[in-house]
C-alpha cells in the first residue's frame, strides 16, 4: 500500500492542480503554503481533537494557507464521515472558528447528494485517503473575488472528469 502523505501529494499535483479542479490550489501548493498532516486517531473524538490542533496551528503559523488533515487511523464509510464532518464543523464553531475556518470533506467513496455513485464527477471530492481540508475563510473570499467565473467551476470540473472517465 502506498504511504498516505506521498499519495496525497501525487493526487494534489496530478488531479487537483494537474486537471485544474481547484483553480485556487496551484499557487499555495507551489509556494509551500499547504500543510499536510496526518491523524492516526481511531475514534471520532480523537480525530476532532487533531482537527482542533490543526486549526490552532493555522492560528500560530499565518504563512500556512491551508491544511489537509489525513485521517489514516479512522476507517469510516462515506455516510459516517459526513456525519463526523458535521460534528467537526460544530466543534470548530464552538471553539470560535466560525467564519474563520471552513472544512471540505474528501473521501475515497465521495458521492454528491443525488448523484450516481459511478458518476466520474464525484471524483472532484474523492481522495486517496479520508481527509479534511481546513481552509481560511479569508483566503477563500480572496480567491473567489479574483476568479472570473466561480459559478462555472463545478460544471467545468464535471465535464473534465466525465470526459476523462
Amino acid at each position: 500500500m502506498t504511504e498516505p502523505i506521498p499519495a496525497v501529494r501525487v493526487w494534489l499535483r496530478d488531479e487537483i492542480v494537474g486537471l485544474d479542479l481547484c483553480p485556487f490550489a496551484a499557487g499555495p501548493l507551489r509556494a509551500g503554503r499547504v500543510r499536510i498532516a496526518s491523524s492516526d486517531a481511531q475514534d471520532p473524538e480523537g480525530a476532532v481533537t487533531d482537527l482542533l490542533l490543526e486549526a490552532r496551528h493555522l492560528d500560530e503559523h499565518p504563512v500556512v494557507e491551508t491544511t489537509l488533515l489525513l485521517l489514516t487511523g479512522l476507517p469510516v464509510d462515506f455516510e459516517t464521515f459526513l456525519d463526523l464532518t458535521a460534528l467537526a464543523e460544530d466543534v470548530l464553531a464552538d471553539e470560535g472558528y466560525e467564519g474563520e475556518l471552513q472544512i471540505v470533506a474528501f473521501h475515497p467513496d465521495f458521492c454528491f447528494a443525488g448523484a450516481d455513485p459511478d458518476d466520474p464527477a464525484n471524483a472532484v471530492n474523492r481522495s486517496p485517503v479520508t481527509l479534511w481540508h481546513l481552509l481560511r475563510a479569508q483566503s477563500v473570499e480572496r480567491a473567489i473575488a479574483g476568479h472570473p467565473d466561480v459559478a462555472g467551476i463545478p460544471e467545468r470540473n464535471a465535464r473534465v472528469l466525465r470526459e476523462r472517465g
